[in-house]
């Protein structure tokens, strides 16, 4: 397992580093939209407020994602790494590979 745990490390790592990339993209697009309507019209500030808006929704999601990666590496980190955090029991091979950052079984996840 040893070399598993090497492979997920890399894995989670790689997409908490995509995950920073992103966040640091769209950036601007989460900035707050002037309301100066010499220089943009109504239309597209409505627009810039929708993108804006899908913006931040979607760095709330990267959020919960980073968390979720910093938390599976600490589980690697305390040897904890593959196994439920409700029941206890493994995590099936499958859906750690689907992906490694989930905390429960499907049996678990599924309850909640």
């Amino acid at each position: 397992m040893t070399v598993d745990l090497v492979r997920f490390r890399q894995t989670l790592s790689s997409r908490r580093d995509e995950l920073r990339e992103e966040d640091r993209i769209s950036a601007a697009d989460r900035a707050p939209v002037t309301l100066d309507q010499e220089s943009v019209g109504r239309l597209s500030r409505i627009d810039a407020m929708q993108v804006q808006a899908m913006a931040l929704a979607q760095a709330r999601r990267r959020q919960s994602e980073q968390a979720a990666i910093e938390a599976a590496l600490r589980r690697i980190d305390a040897d904890e790494f593959g196994s439920c955090l409700k029941c206890g029991e493994p995590i099936a091979r499958a859906r750690l590979e689907h992906n490694p950052s989930v905390a429960t079984c499907i049996d678990c996840a599924r309850a909640d």
